[in-house]
């Protein structure tokens, strides 16, 4: 007979997991819609995904390459391509500078082509954008000033600790070239980047070809970013809409790397290597730029495609979020890093994490380090993103945005949506953001 009182089955553990993981899923997928609405319908997204893309080249780049390596109580900088040479156009991926500086120059001439319209003079605009320059960087000053003494105090050795602040601090070279050319904007909006390139040119062909002074690289540090940085501007006024202008820069840029590399003794790393006597980066090279300028073809061309891609809720959403931190990400990945060495010296010499990287081993064994760095990231990013002050007025986050369809209801709408505004209009960790940027950036408009 059967039972009248019909009971449903328990849910067994498969079943619980399912339900958790669906509902986590539409938590996420409602936040990626929040976000979306929340973005005006006329911002270039394709500009913030070349960011996103970039500044994930840099940290994934920087966490390969960084080898910390612990001997007899000293902690030593290495890098696995000084081991395994043949690693090396991996660096071609992962050093992606030139289209942080492309962005850069595009973004920075459409805001000052914005400000002039509205009124604005130079200077307070140019005060406002070194805030969201260096705001962030306080933070990371202090905790490094204070580290440092701590370390001496207790006696460790010089070489750790020489290592440890050179790492870490070494952020800030790209924040100084970035606010003279930011402080330079007004004049360089309608310079031809043949003039900076014909620069480096000239420098390296003294430097390498008739045996000039090793000083005179460093002419390259402002010429060499000077190049993309201008592209960015030509990017603005137009001029490089066309597909044969990114065509262009790839094909004759990657050509001219490979020729550099090949045939005229440059190293094949685009990263610098400890021991090696000449580094594509520090100061820049021809070659180095060469192969930017085939980075900047190729963002270039890649912009309709990352258009259509940064429609998707989903994927616009985690290209903001990054965006958003992209400061704070830029800032602390190296500190990141370290923390996490630091914390695993206490279990004594982990593979990929304080060992030589002469093998293949190690290079496993940093990718499964990979996921701990990015927790050791999100707690500082949790710890030190909202330590500066926020340039924006008081309230300026919660006034709506022209263009964008309210989002209400929740807690986390209203939070997601502050967040994204703030994202729209403007943040100190965030190194280049400025008005919405329009899809279409020949004639700046406010």
């Amino acid at each position: 007979m059967a039972d009248p009182i019909a009971r449903p089955p328990l849910a067994g553990p498969p079943d619980v997991v399912l339900h958790v993981v669906r509902k986590g899923a539409d938590r996420i997928g409602s936040a990626a819609d929040r976000i979306d609405s929340a973005t005006p319908v006329d911002r270039d997204r394709a500009v913030d995904a070349l960011r996103a893309f970039a500044i994930l080249g840099v940290v994934l780049g920087h966490w390969l390459v960084t080898a910390l390596v612990a001997d007899g109580g000293v902690l030593r900088a290495s890098s696995p391509l000084r081991y395994m040479p043949w690693l090396a156009p991996i660096s071609w991926v992962f050093q992606t500078l030139a289209v942080f500086f492309l962005v850069g120059g595009h973004v920075a001439t459409r805001s000052h082509a914005s400000a002039r319209a509205r009124g604005t003079t130079y200077g307070r605009w140019l005060a406002d954008r070194l805030a969201r320059l260096f705001v962030p960087v306080a933070a990371v000053i202090a905790l490094w000033a204070s580290a440092t003494v701590g370390l001496l105090l207790t006696e460790a050795e010089f070489t750790t600790v020489r290592t440890l602040v050179k790492l870490a601090l070494s952020p800030l070279w790209f924040l100084l070239v970035l606010a003279a050319l930011t402080a330079a904007t007004p004049l360089l909006t309608r310079v031809n980047p043949l003039w900076p390139l014909a620069v480096v040119l000239h420098v390296d062909l003294v430097r390498f070809g008739f045996g000039g002074p090793s000083w005179l690289g460093w002419v390259n540090v402002v010429a060499g970013w000077l190049v993309p940085y201008t592209l960015g501007a030509a990017w603005t006024r137009g001029e490089l809409e066309r597909r044969r202008a990114g065509w262009i820069l790839l094909v004759g840029g990657a050509g001219a790397a490979v020729v550099l590399v090949a045939w005229a003794g440059y190293p094949a790393s685009m990263v610098g290597v400890p021991g090696e006597a000449v580094s594509n980066l520090n100061p820049p090279t021809l070659a180095a730029v060469a192969f930017g300028l085939a980075q900047c073809g190729l963002a270039l061309l890649l912009r309709e495609r990352l258009r259509r891609v940064m429609c998707r809720p989903s994927a616009w959403a985690a290209v903001a979020l990054l965006n958003l931190s992209a400061m704070t990400v830029f800032l602390w990945h190296q500190t990141a890093l370290m923390a996490t060495t630091a914390t695993g010296l206490l279990a004594g010499r982990l593979p990929g994490l304080h060992t030589l990287p002469d093998d293949l081993t190690w290079v496993a064994a940093r990718l499964v380090w990979l996921p701990v760095f990015v927790l050791a990231l999100v707690l500082c990013q949790g710890a030190f993103r909202s330590r500066g002050p926020d340039p924006a007025r008081p309230g300026r986050a919660t006034r709506p945005v022209r263009g964008t369809r309210s989002v209400r209801g929740t807690r986390t709408g209203r939070a997601t949506r502050s967040r994204v505004i703030r994202l729209n209009r403007g943040r100190p960790d965030h190194p280049t953001t400025e008005e919405p940027h329009r899809a279409r950036p020949a004639t700046p408009s406010v």
